[in-house]
């Protein structure tokens, strides 16, 4: 979701042709096939004032079909719905699962018109998995037929929703600054943070009365600055995860729309993630102040917003975000290094990003006046992308300061290698010959993750006489 004040400037082209690797030169990639008819036959046409309309739907994956079957369809988004290359919700009566990736009732069929790589959603979602994010919505690359004409390369995917018991008063929010949606419910909290009710969709007084009361103790506890009262009440590595995520990707629409909540077993979690396209530099830097922000691969972005703004205050906050940063960023940077996730994306669907250009017909061209003017060909839109992210990843690491947080496993006493001495170490500290005033050698020396004792020092003997182990000893910690 963007922001409705942008202005779409389908006209304002920086047109041309886009050469892509040619299927010649890599292995045709297989991706389902979807074929969606409209009632009227008029799907290329529709807008999403026209809600949804019936039709009919045939999957087909390495040539088998997964499925053929009525349902309903609808032009979705916002800013997105707005250009000629439209997003899609389709919707089942009954929930059913499409390419193994899960049952559910609506699908949503990814454009990507405002990022001409087709990359920055999808690694999105990947990074979202790697951090363990709950509820991260699944996707598959995939190409669409619209009432007989092809349509190019969508990313057809889960919905954005939260696990939850409606029933029992547990509900998804998702805030929202200014923009209104008819048939959406908003309740403000006391600091002002206006949410709209995502699941669920129509809630009574009762539960928005509930809502409004638990969003209010969610300000009071945050603004406390009691860690334990936080807790009570913030599944806090939700939020841990979901700061690195979205201050990895600058996420530019942070404090406006897209940013979900959810309450569940009596706590708030950050999450699910959603709408990325507008990230990782893709940003016209002339747009806003914020914009000018979140282009730049280096700085933060995410620490002065929404509840962010007061947790990023607290010291043992950001420790945790250093530790949560620190254990995936080999990940992070291995996505955009030479032969790294992204070119891996290339090499596998290239052919299929290529058609979207060659046979769909669409173009590189500056869509809406907050993505950044793209690059004349998609070589040199990848490549941008790619050197925001071995930059942004650089300066992360260095901002956090991760090298300081790194230990060896079993290496009790610091010296960089795990050996006898280290047993040595541990036994006495089990004995109380050993002082450990800063919990160091405890840290280094608990490899089975348990309460420790001298089973962890004979885990360590073992690994050091060669014998296999299940405990990381040898391997990075991250304190």
């Amino acid at each position: 979701m963007k922001q409705i004040l942008a202005i779409l400037l389908a006209c304002a082209m920086l047109v041309c042709a886009v050469p892509l690797v040619s299927a010649a030169e890599t292995e045709k990639a297989e991706v389902p096939k979807i074929y969606i008819t409209t009632a009227d036959g008029n799907g290329t046409s529709l807008k999403k004032e026209d809600g949804y309309v019936n039709g009919h739907v045939v999957i087909t994956d390495s040539e088998d079909t997964v499925i053929d079957k009525d349902m309903v369809v609808k032009v979705r988004g916002n800013s997105t719905a707005m250009v000629a290359k439209k997003p899609f919700t389709f919707k089942f009566d009954k929930k059913q699962d499409l390419l193994g990736m899960g049952k559910s009732k609506k699908w949503v069929l990814l454009a990507n018109a405002f990022d001409p790589t087709f990359l920055r959603n999808y690694l999105a979602f990947e990074m979202a998995n790697e951090l363990g994010i709950e509820n991260t919505s699944r996707q598959r690359y995939v190409e669409l037929w619209l009432d007989g004409t092809f349509r190019g390369c969508y990313t057809l995917m889960t919905p954005v929703k939260a696990d939850i018991d409606d029933k029992s008063g547990e509900f998804t929010l998702e805030y929202e600054r200014s923009r209104v949606d008819e048939g959406t419910t908003y309740i403000t909290s006391k600091s002002g943070l206006r949410f709209g009710v995502n699941d669920p969709d129509e809630p009574d007084e009762a539960m928005q009365a509930n809502i409004k009361t638990l969003i209010d103790k969610l300000d009071d506890a945050v603004a406390s600055g009691d860690r334990e009262r936080m807790e009570e009440i913030i599944d806090m590595p939700s939020f841990v995860k979901y700061y690195v995520l979205n201050e990895f990707l600058k996420t530019n629409d942070f404090d406006f729309s897209s940013v979900y909540f959810y309450y569940r077993g009596g706590k708030f979690h950050a999450g699910p993630p959603w709408d990325y396209d507008l990230t990782m530099g893709n940003i016209n830097k002339d747009f806003s102040p914020r914009s000018a922000i979140c282009i730049l691969p280096e700085g933060l972005h995410i620490n002065d917003k929404l509840y962010y703004a007061k947790l990023c205050t607290y010291d043992w906050f950001n420790l945790e975000i250093r530790r949560e940063y620190a254990r995936h960023a080999d990940y992070f940077r291995s996505l955009f290094v030479e032969g790294g996730r992204a070119e891996q994306l290339i090499d596998t669907y290239g052919d299929v990003f290529a058609r979207n250009y060659k046979e769909a017909g669409w173009r590189i061209y500056y869509a809406i006046n907050v993505m950044m003017p793209p690059f004349p060909t998609y070589q040199e839109n990848v490549d941008y992308l790619l050197e925001w992210g071995q930059t942004r990843s650089a300066w992360l690491d260095d901002y956090f300061k991760i090298n300081e947080l790194y230990y060896t496993v079993g290496d009790c006493d610091g010296s960089g290698a795990v050996s006898i001495e280290d047993v040595t170490l541990l036994q006495r500290l089990l004995s109380e010959l050993e002082d450990d005033p800063d919990g160091e050698i405890e840290l280094r020396g608990s490899v089975r993750g348990e309460k420790m004792s001298i089973a962890d020092a004979t885990e360590i003997q073992m690994y050091l006489a060669g014998y296999e182990v299940t405990s990381p000893v040898g391997k990075t910690g991250v304190k």
